[in-house]
This record gives C-alpha cells, sequence and structure tokens, in this order.
C-alpha cells in the first residue's frame, strides 16, 4: 500500500496531515485553502437598524441605506436588517453556489417570503446555499433579506459568556460575497479529519490508530490540492478504512440531532423565539437533503412561539414529525427547574406540554427530556409514570463537583417507589458535533458496560441554539461501521429506550433525588423570582379552587378556562431552568417579574369573581379558606367592632363563613424585662426576644420544653462571603461557610409594636453592612403554634450571602425537608462525600429537626434554600451575585419565615399543615348576613392533602380532584363532599379516565387506599 518507505516518527505524520487540512497553516497551498472557488461582490447590499424586532412585511417597508462591509452598526439586542441584491455570473452554472456571511451576530436569511436558513459563526453557519448546482433553469438574479441580531450565540456578555451584558457592542459583518463551494474538497478534507481525530483518540497504544495515521499520510501522498482529480484516489483510501468492519459485540451509538435552547439565559424571552426559527428552519433544510436524518426537539412552549410567529415553517415542522423526522421530546410546557416547581406546578408542565403535542402533532411524548437543569426531585418518576412516560434522559449530573455518579443507564426509583428508566448519555453533553471524540467518550464513560451496549448521541450546537450541521452529518455517516469505533445509527428516542428495555435486566436501580453536587445558590439567587413563583402557584390553586365550588353552586358561572391557561402558562414559563432558579440576565428578570405581576392582577380579579359567584354579595364580610381542613386564625380585617383591625376567625375546610370573633383560650401576653428584652407568650409557645432580635429562648410550654440549644441564640443572622469558581449566579461553594461572621450592630433594638389577646409583635433593625440594613417584626398570634419573622432587608452588597440560623436542643441524624408532594431526609452529619456535598440544599415550604417525641419546624413563604448541621438549621436569605444580572437581588425584600417547636413527630404536630397555613392566606370577601358555613370538601385522615380541585379538562360539567399521602405511609383515607356527586372515576395525570377503576361513591364520601406518598387523582362528576 505504502510507496516509500515510512519512518516511525508518529509526530511529523499526525501534524503533516493537520496541517494539510488547517485553516491558519499553508493555506495557500493546502486543501483547506481550496474550499472555495471563485467569488464576486453582491450586487448591492443595504440596511436599516431597528430597536424592535418586527416580522418581514413590515421591514421591507422601511428605508434601506447602503452598507459596506466592515462597518459597525448595534448596539446590543437591537436588530439590523440587510437587503442583498444578487447577481451570479453565467459561468457558474452547474455549479455550487452560496453566499459566504461571516459577522458576529446570529441571522435569519429570507428568499422569496418565507426564512431560509439560520446564519451563525458560532455554530459554525456561515454560508446559505443558493444552489447545490446552478442549472440552466434557475435565475441568475435575485434578492435576499438577512435579519441580524445584535447578539451572538451566548448573547452579548462583556469580557466573558455569563458577564452581564455590554449594552453598548457593536457588530459589524465581515464578509459578504458570493461564491463557488467546492463540495469535493468538503468531502475530502471530512475524510482527513475523522482519520486524523481516529489517530490522536485512540492513542499509541492501539494499532488502529496507527493504522488510521499511515493511512492519512498516504492520502496526503497523494493528494494534490491543485488537481481535483486526484481526489479520489485518496477518497478511495478513507473509504477502504471506514469499511472495516466492527465485531457484533461493538456498543452501538444511537445518533441524534439536537439543539438545546434555553427558553430564556443570556438573552431574553424574544430572541428565543427567533433562536428557536433560525435553528429549526435549519434542520428542516438538512432534512431535506438528508432523509434518515432524526432531530430531537423538547419544549412545547417554543413550538408555540413559532406557531405564531412562523406559521409557514411551523407547517414544515408538522410534516416532517409525521414523517417520523422531527421528534417532540419531553413532554413539557418547558425543560424547567428540577428542585424549584411545586408538585402541582410539576403536574401542570406535563398536562400544558403533553396536550400540546397530542393537539398540534397527534401524539405524546414517550420520554421526559431534561437535560440541563440543576437537580431532580424524587417525586418526578411517579410524576412522569402519571403523565404516561417510562423513560427519562438528562446528563446534568456529570457536573458533579465532588462525586462521579455511578451509572450511565439504570432505573431510577421515585419517593413512593414508582421507576423509570433513565439514561445519561456517556459522553455527558447534549451538544456533541460528531466527531470521533465524542463517539470514543461514549464508549470509554459508559458506566454501565456489561450491563447496557447501547448510548445516545446528541448531536448540534445548543445552549444558545444553533443546531446540527451538515458537516456533523457527514462525520457520522463515514464511521457507521468502522473498526475500532462503536457501530453508529442515526436513531429516535424510541429505538433507543426500545434497546435499553431489552436488556434491562442487570440494570442497578437509584433511589431517591438525583442531587446535583453543583450550582446550590440557584436555591437563593433572585429571590423575587422565587416569591413570585409562590405567590402565583398559591393564588392559581386558590382560583381554581373558588372557581370550582363556584362552579357547583352558581349555575350562570362560567369557569375561566381560556384565561386560566394563559396565567398558568406564564407561570410555567418562568419555571423555565435559568429563569427560576435565577440564573439569567436582568432584562429576563424585568419580562419575569413583570409575568409574575400580569398573573397577580389578573389572577386577583379572577379570584373575586369566583369568589362573588360562590357567595351571595352583601354587606357582612366572609372568610374563603381554600385548605381542605378547618382553620382558626387570626387575621387582619378592614372594618369590624374591634378598633384593631383582628380577628380570630375559625373557617370550615375549602369553604366559607362569615367572620364571627372567637376568643382565644389564652390571650397573647408581652412583657418588656428588666435587661430590655421581650418576653412573648400565647400558652402554647414562649420566646425572649434579646435587644439584637435573637431568641434567648424558645420553650414550647405544653412540654415543657426549651428549642434553642444550650449557650447559643435563635433567630441569628449570619453573613458569609460569596465568591464561587466561576459560575456566579449559579454556584455557592463549600468554602464559604469558613467565612461565618454574625449580624451583631444594632441600630434600633428590640421593642413592642403592638400588644393585643390575639397577636403581639416585636420589631429591631440591625445593620448587616454599611449598605445594607434588616428590620423584621416578631409575631405572635394567639392559638398559633409557631412564631412569625416578618422581614424586611435592604440588601445592597456585593458577593455575599445572608441567612439566619436557628441552633436547637434536637440531635438527630436526619432532617427532613418538604419536596413535591411529600417529603425526604438528608443527613445532618459529614460522614461521606457524598454528605458533605450537600452542604446546601433546596426545600419548599417547611424543613425539621426532630428527635424521639420533639422537634423543631423552619417554615417560610418563599424561601428554597437550607442547611442543618448537626443542631443547627439555617435558612438561606439572599445572595448578592454579579453575573450574569449586575444588579441580581439588589433592592428592598419582603419575606416572611417561622420557626415551630412541637412534641411528637412533625407529621403529627401539622407541622406540614401549618406550612401551608403561612403560604395560603384565608380570603376576604363580601357576603350576606345571614350566610351559613359552608365546606364543600374535606379529608380524613390528616394524612392525605387535597391539592388540588379544578374543572375537568375535557368535561364542563366534571371537577379533577387531586390528593396525596403526605406523612409517608399506607393509609386509607376518605374525599368527603358536600357537592352532589353523581360518580367519581379514578384518572391519571392527563386526566385520562382509567374505565376499569370507578370510584365508589358512598354518602360518606369516596374511599381511597393511599400507599406512601402516592398521587392519586379522581374526575368528579355532578
Amino acid at each position: 500500500m505504502y510507496h516509500q518507505p515510512v519512518l516511525k516518527n508518529r509526530r511529523t505524520l499526525l501534524e503533516r496531515a493537520e496541517k494539510f487540512i488547517s485553516d491558519v497553516y499553508f493555506t495557500d497551498c493546502n486543501l483547506r485553502g481550496r474550499l472555495y472557488g471563485e467569488s464576486c461582490p453582491l450586487d448591492s447590499l443595504s440596511s436599516f437598524m431597528s430597536p424592535k424586532r418586527m416580522p418581514l412585511m413590515e421591514a421591507q417597508t422601511q428605508s434601506f441605506t447602503p452598507y459596506k462591509v466592515g462597518d459597525t452598526f448595534g448596539p446590543t439586542w437591537w436588530t439590523c436588517w440587510f437587503k442583498a441584491t444578487l447577481k451570479i455570473p453565467e459561468c457558474w452554472r452547474g455549479k455550487e453556489v452560496h453566499v459566504l456571511w461571516e459577522s458576529d451576530g446570529e441571522a435569519m436569511v429570507w428568499r422569496d417570503g418565507q426564512p431560509v436558513q439560520g446564519l451563525t459563526k458560532e455554530g459554525e453557519k456561515m454560508s446559505y446555499i443558493l444552489s447545490d448546482c446552478l442549472t440552466e433553469e434557475e435565475p441568475l438574479s435575485m434578492t435576499i433579506y438577512v435579519e441580524m441580531a445584535c447578539n451572538g450565540l451566548f448573547g452579548a456578555g462583556r469580557g466573558s459568556m455569563i458577564a452581564a451584558p455590554d449594552l453598548s457592542r457593536k457588530f459589524s459583518v465581515q464578509k459578504a460575497e458570493l461564491v463557488v463551494f467546492n463540495r469535493d474538497v468538503r468531502e475530502l478534507m471530512t475524510d482527513f479529519e475523522m482519520l486524523i481525530d481516529i489517530v490522536k483518540e485512540l492513542g499509541e497504544g492501539e494499532q488502529r490508530s496507527y493504522q488510521a495515521l499511515f493511512t492519512v499520510n498516504e492520502m496526503v501522498n497523494v493528494s494534490d490540492p491543485t488537481d481535483p482529480s486526484s481526489f479520489s484516489k485518496a477518497r478511495s483510501l478513507a473509504h477502504k478504512f471506514f469499511s472495516q468492519r466492527n465485531g457484533q459485540s461493538q456498543h452501538t451509538v444511537h445518533a441524534m440531532g439536537h439543539c438545546h435552547i434555553d427558553s430564556a439565559w443570556l438573552w431574553p424571552y424574544e430572541e428565543t423565539i427567533r433562536k428557536c426559527a433560525r435553528s429549526w428552519v435549519t434542520v428542516i433544510r438538512l432534512m431535506e437533503k438528508n432523509p434518515e436524518f432524526v432531530f430531537t426537539c423538547s419544549q412545547a412552549q417554543q413550538f408555540e412561539w413559532v406557531k405564531c410567529w412562523y406559521p409557514g415553517l411551523f407547517s414544515e415542522i408538522q410534516h416532517y414529525v409525521k414523517t417520523g423526522q422531527f421528534i417532540p421530546v419531553g413532554g413539557t410546557w418547558v425543560e424547567m427547574d428540577g428542585n424549584l416547581p411545586s408538585g402541582e406546578s410539576m403536574v401542570r408542565q406535563f398536562l400544558e406540554g403533553q396536550r400540546f403535542f397530542e393537539q398540534e402533532f397527534g401524539m405524546r411524548c414517550k420520554e421526559f427530556w431534561l437535560p440541563d437543569t440543576f437537580g431532580y426531585s424524587a417525586q418526578l418518576p411517579q410524576i412522569m409514570q402519571g403523565c404516561g412516560i417510562s423513560n427519562f434522559l438528562t446528563q446534568k449530573l456529570s457536573w458533579n463537583l465532588v462525586n462521579n455518579y455511578p451509572h450511565s443507564t439504570f432505573f431510577w426509583e421515585g419517593l413512593d417507589g414508582s421507576k423509570v428508566l433513565t439514561h445519561f448519555p456517556p459522553g455527558n453533553s447534549y451538544g456533541m458535533e460528531g466527531k470521533v471524540e465524542d463517539l470514543v467518550k461514549t464508549v470509554k464513560q459508559n458506566k454501565d458496560k456489561g450491563r447496557a451496549n447501547h448510548s445516545a448521541v446528541l448531536f448540534g450546537f445548543g445552549d444558545g441554539g444553533g443546531g446540527p450541521t451538515q458537516l456533523m452529518m457527514d462525520r457520522l455517516k463515514r464511521v457507521q461501521d468502522t473498526d475500532g469505533l462503536p457501530k453508529v445509527q442515526m436513531s429516535s428516542p424510541d429505538k433507543l429506550f426500545s434497546q435499553l428495555w431489552a436488556d434491562s435486566h442487570l440494570l442497578c436501580t437509584w433511589a431517591g433525588e438525583l442531587f446535583l453536587e453543583l450550582h446550590n445558590g440557584t436555591y437563593t439567587t433572585q429571590a423575587q423570582i422565587k416569591q413570585g413563583n409562590r405567590q402565583c402557584e398559591t393564588l392559581l390553586h386558590d382560583i381554581e379552587m373558588a372557581s370550582s365550588l363556584a362552579l357547583c353552586r352558581n349555575t350562570t358561572f362560567q369557569y375561566p378556562v381560556v384565561r386560566l391557561r394563559e396565567l398558568w402558562r406564564l407561570l410555567l414559563l418562568n419555571q423555565f431552568h435559568d429563569v427560576i432558579p435565577g440564573t439569567c440576565i436582568e432584562m429576563v428578570v424585568e419580562d419575569a417579574l413583570r409575568y409574575y405581576e400580569d398573573i397577580i392582577r389578573s389572577g386577583a380579579a379572577l379570584l373575586q369573581d369566583g369568589l362573588s359567584a360562590l357567595v351571595l354579595n352583601g354587606d357582612a364580610t366572609g372568610v374563603f379558606n381554600s385548605l381542605p381542613w378547618e382553620r382558626l386564625e387570626v387575621i387582619q380585617i378592614q372594618d369590624g367592632p374591634s378598633k384593631h383591625g383582628l380577628a380570630l376567625v375559625q373557617v370550615p375546610s375549602i369553604g366559607v363563613s362569615l367572620i364571627q370573633e372567637t376568643k382565644p383560650v389564652t390571650p397573647v401576653c408581652i412583657t418588656v424585662q428588666e435587661d430590655g428584652s421581650v418576653l412573648m407568650e400565647n400558652g402554647t409557645i414562649r420566646t425572649v426576644v434579646n435587644k439584637d432580635g435573637t431568641l434567648a429562648s424558645l420553650y414550647l410550654i405544653t412540654a415543657s420544653r426549651e428549642a434553642v440549644s444550650v449557650g447559643c441564640c435563635g433567630n441569628q443572622f449570619v453573613l458569609f462571603d460569596d465568591v464561587p469558581l466561576y459560575w456566579d449566579a449559579w454556584d455557592v461553594m463549600d468554602y464559604h461557610l469558613q467565612t461565618r461572621r454574625p449580624v451583631l450592630e444594632v441600630v434600633q433594638p428590640a421593642h413592642v409594636l403592638s400588644s393585643h389577646e390575639l397577636r403581639g409583635s416585636v420589631s429591631f433593625t440591625l445593620k448587616i453592612s454599611d449598605k445594607s440594613t434588616v428590620t423584621q417584626e416578631i409575631v405572635m398570634d394567639a392559638m398559633c403554634p409557631f412564631i412569625k419573622f416578618n422581614t424586611q432587608v435592604h440588601w445592597a452588597e456585593s458577593h455575599k450571602f445572608l441567612k439566619v440560623e436557628f441552633p436547637v436542643r434536637v440531635h438527630s441524624p436526619n432532617a427532613t425537608y418538604e419536596i413535591q408532594f411529600g417529603h425526604l431526609q438528608r443527613p445532618t452529619h459529614r460522614n461521606t462525600s457524598w454528605d458533605w456535598a450537600r452542604f446546601e440544599v433546596w426545600g419548599h415550604r417547611w424543613a425539621d429537626l426532630s428527635e424521639h417525641n420533639f422537634g423543631v419546624a423552619l417554615l417560610n413563604d418563599c424561601k428554597y434554600g437550607y442547611s442543618v448541621f448537626k443542631n443547627t438549621m439555617t435558612l438561606s436569605l439572599l445572595r448578592a451575585p454579579k453575573t450574569p444580572d449586575g444588579n441580581a437581588d439588589m433592592g428592598t425584600h419582603h419575606f416572611t419565615y417561622a420557626v415551630m417547636p412541637h412534641t411528637g413527630t412533625f407529621q403529627d404536630a401539622a407541622v406540614i399543615q401549618c406550612a401551608y397555613n403561612l403560604n395560603f392566606p384565608l380570603r376576604l370577601t363580601q357576603c350576606s348576613v345571614d350566610m351559613a358555613p359552608w365546606s364543600a370538601f374535606s379529608v380524613s385522615p390528616a394524612a392525605v392533602i387535597l391539592e388540588t380541585v379544578k374543572q375537568a379538562e375535557d368535561r364542563k360539567g366534571a371537577l379533577m380532584v387531586r390528593m396525596y399521602e403526605a406523612y409517608g405511609g399506607h393509609v386509607t383515607a376518605t374525599l368527603h363532599t358536600t357537592l352532589p356527586v353523581r360518580e367519581a372515576w379514578h384518572c391519571d395525570l392527563l386526566e385520562k379516565i382509567d374505565a376499569t377503576q370507578p370510584a365508589h361513591v358512598t354518602a360518606d364520601g369516596i374511599t381511597l387506599d393511599f400507599t406512601p406518598f402516592q398521587v392519586r387523582s379522581l374526575l368528579v362528576i355532578f
């Protein structure tokens, strides 16, 4: 084969081949320098700038002025439209003709009124193919438009990718010309590239590496870049190498095109719409030329955007969905955060997503697709299964900072015992490029060798869009079955998981949450977004509850189906995995907060409509309780016999009653002591507030137990330095714990703010720094088992972390945290690396630390970050990162947390119910003076919580009722209702009725059996 002796100098042979296709060295005489043939300038190029994004028809009416290549335009986030008039030389007929377009922005090419291709230098798309082979019938003159976004694939960070955007940045077009593209050069270059990579990736220890080296060396020998006729011989050598087959046992790679597009991140939501169009139209062009090409695409929201803004493109997508090439995956509205949304929000992600895919494409997704979120709740397997999904794909745990996750393909068992088949692509990426490195890494890093012989390779530029390229396709085609590499087949998620299921008998099982040992700061960053999420989840719950009851009690009431869906979709959009975690630029934060304001404003009106229809309007004030247990609480009222504006009211479960003031068994008593501390007690708990606002004592009177640890104080604010290694808004590092500093400087010492038999409060102000203060009102209500801390922080820090600590007199190896539809335990010690990697964890409305017969719970109304180490319970309050939002969390914050000592278990002490009460306020409404107390639903025993009541999706005369077992045990429960139920059916989370499971309705209610943490849904027909 080799005509001349080849010296055994691996380095020179390899570098010789590399230089032969280099775009930097020897381009005057190497192959790369012949990629383009003749060129000619555009006939004319003109442009206009716009601060807003506009459709093509509007752009065509604008005034274009001549543009010279190299001139700058901008600033960031503006749009520059180009009008290009083209005249192709007659002598180019029979040749492949491109428009070569190099710029530092993202562009869309429009031709004949339609989007035809995206152009992005970072996504290796710098030319638009006018013709694969210019025929006599094709015109030589035409006009195209190029819509240029003044941002790159990853936004416009000042100095680094994740930095805040440079709003004054200017952009330019560096090259705009017509060229002849030499396809034969490109094909030979791809052969060279793949062989060179085989040499490098297989390494000196593999014979196959040397075979590739000598092959590529001989290819250089026989190739004359100036003589295309020599290329065939070189290509034959490459083909011979690639055609040497693998054995039957070789690992199989399932290659799927992919384009991960963050719905917002380093760019605003509006720009994502264009990113989708640019990426997906390019995918469609690839499908036209490569009928075997398969592309996977998630997020119903993005499909909805394209449907609204690019209807022609959406029709093409629908066509390719039918052919099986364009495959919707995931089943959710967006790729949401896997930790912070409530259980009901996660259900709605699937409900809205699956219904959209069914309506638009006639199919539901079979796999959950969430490759880039920051951890995965232990309730996701049950939620997936309830939405018809048994397969799950992600890869984010490959980012773990401490421990290597032990599996690539395995069964994931959730909190209730539900299992889903889970696959982490071993290449640890959702944006591969079809290179040899990707294939070799996929085999080497497969952690289930011998158990699973199939893996996914997702190829295509991602995060900022871009997607697959023809070059990626060509790379993979060459090595479909090449000795030394895994087998490669263009595949689909369904084919991959079918193979994995077929060989699943040896797979391991992982039980519990998939905790990401990184990005722990996302539980706290952008506190206003997290507060908006919690408030809107609560509001939508109450709207649906009130509207559902009104539907059953008032025949004229119209359930607000359309508006509720719009508000839910806004909330679900903000749960995207770079928005609710707070890892986005300031523009996105502003959009998100505006969406929350829209939900709250519109939602308040919908709630009032529902309450007005539920009770007859009158001159009296009534109270609505949306929770499934009776509540006895102190509330603020606008009017009434008392001047203080407080009332202790008793309201039935999921019902209404008039305000009828109740006298407390023991009034609240506030006493200022000689040392200036304040004693507060209500017959259940007694606390002593020091001058600096810390708790010297927290005493559970009914159990004669002190909760505060010996020699310590509760409610201690602490400040930490918070400088991560890189991912500023994302990460808080373990070493921040070494920088703890108590907040000690008192601006205004604790003093009595109010003292009444129903409510007493103490206020104080501390100086956090020269820039920041915290003012707090400690509130004790009559008949209430917890103390509330209404907190206001003026926050103007940089790279600081504010927390509050409660060292408690409890000893336990585990603490308990609320998650979606349940709770789980995490260690309070740091025995192993798996334990100490969880120095900062997430939870929802409460966390509890208990020993036998006594414990303390921390409740909150909008926080998600916790830490419990030994006996110190810590709630994370505020961070101050500077990228990608330079103003993250700056300003004034209002939030509430509470501390609750208790006897027995947290279940028996009603910690869960108290946390609900803190988050779901009793709602005031006008009603008639003779209205009798009324309850629609209740559940017994208390272990089962009725979470949601809403109108059924596809049946007006029915309600969907969702419950879950909250305590962690087997139980038989009864749903009691005063509504006229005719029949009830079990249904899944998508509200599909199980015709084999009618619910047994009796005069006493509907009885159901629950396993630990099981979620059950009923369709109740009236």
